[in-house]
């Protein structure tokens, strides 16, 4: 029997532990020949080598999800032990892919995907230059897209990081918004900027953008550029028509990368016009270089519900 400590002195503890140190409670029950202890600021683990391992990643990961959420509930904890059924990375050794943690977020909190198909976005941004990360809303592909974009930037693998999406309304108007286009469609791009600002200090990133290394644009603004020596990421792309997609994928440079995400289940074009993701999607399927991902509901990180209500609009269609 070993015993290990985790410290808990950044967190809250009652937003933590929960009423009554019932998250610690729920935890232990999984572990039944394992000693937990709420003593203070620290976690006291008590077990077999493999069963403590085991316990300090799942509150490591606990811990990461406050930083990121502000609190922790019981199903958090109980989502967390039941991964392996819901396709999560299983607990041990990853797949040898390196280090599975991309970058250290502005709270010091480990930035690191999450779940299979995290993993394999990972992986096949790594292995090819361009990417299509497919999959409904919740499930991490713009936010792991970014992070393996503010990676580049850091590790000086790229000079510059590009993000755009098409200038389409989800049911709203823009044209009522006040500026021009820019001004107009950044009130959509805030899961960008929040992201960015989960991974880039604020002076940093304001640094960044005032001088155009890190530029956040509509997609209409790409039009006539070669992306040199770049990681661009195209978000909702669903909402390209396909000569959009074509003109953006054209747009690759020498030493670039390109990202591009969307939900076909989400499209705001008028019906009678085709969605360039899709035609893309179709088109390049098998073309060396270019690499498919698709996400689903077990990749969800939101709030639970955000899974069920997924499955529960596929099972209606």
């Amino acid at each position: 029997m070993i015993e290990r400590i985790v410290d808990l002195d950044i967190v809250s503890l009652v937003d933590f532990l929960g009423e009554e140190n019932k998250n610690i409670h729920t935890l232990a029950e999984a572990f039944p020949k394992a000693r937990l202890v709420s003593r203070g600021d620290q976690i006291i683990i008590k077990g077999s080598a493999s069963e403590v391992d085991q316990i300090e990643e799942i509150l490591n990961e606990l811990i990461d999800h406050y930083h990121e959420f502000g609190r922790v509930t019981q199903e958090n904890v109980k989502s967390r032990i039941g991964r392996e059924e819901e396709g999560f990375l299983p607990d041990g050794p990853t797949p040898p892919i390196g280090d599975d943690v991309l970058l250290f977020g502005t709270r010091g909190n480990p930035i690191k995907p999450k779940t299979v198909n995290q993993l394999k976005l990972v992986q096949m941004v790594r292995e090819n230059d361009l990417v299509f990360a497919l999959g409904p809303a919740g499930t991490g592909k713009t936010y792991i897209s970014v992070a393996m974009a503010v990676k580049a930037l850091k590790d000086k693998v790229v000079k510059k990081i590009i993000i755009t999406r098409p200038a389409v309304e989800a049911g709203e108007n823009l044209g009522f918004l006040p500026g021009d286009l820019k001004e107009k469609i950044d009130p959509y791009l805030r899961p960008i900027y929040d992201a960015l600002n989960d991974m880039i200090p604020f002076e940093k990133l304001r640094y960044y953008m005032e001088r155009e290394v890190i530029e956040i644009a509509p997609l209409a603004y790409m039009r006539g550029r070669t992306l040199n020596n770049a990681f661009i990421l195209l978000d909702e792309a669903q909402n390209t028509t396909p000569m959009q997609m074509k003109m953006f994928l054209t747009r690759m440079g020498p030493e670039s990368k390109m990202v591009v995400t969307g939900d076909a289940s989400q499209i705001d074009l008028p019906h009678n016009q085709k969605s360039g993701l899709k035609e893309a999607s179709r088109i390049l399927e098998g073309v060396k270089g270019i690499g498919f991902v698709e996400l689903n509901e077990k990749d969800v990180v939101r709030h639970k519900l955000v899974r069920d209500i997924i499955e529960a609009y596929q099972k209606s269609v």
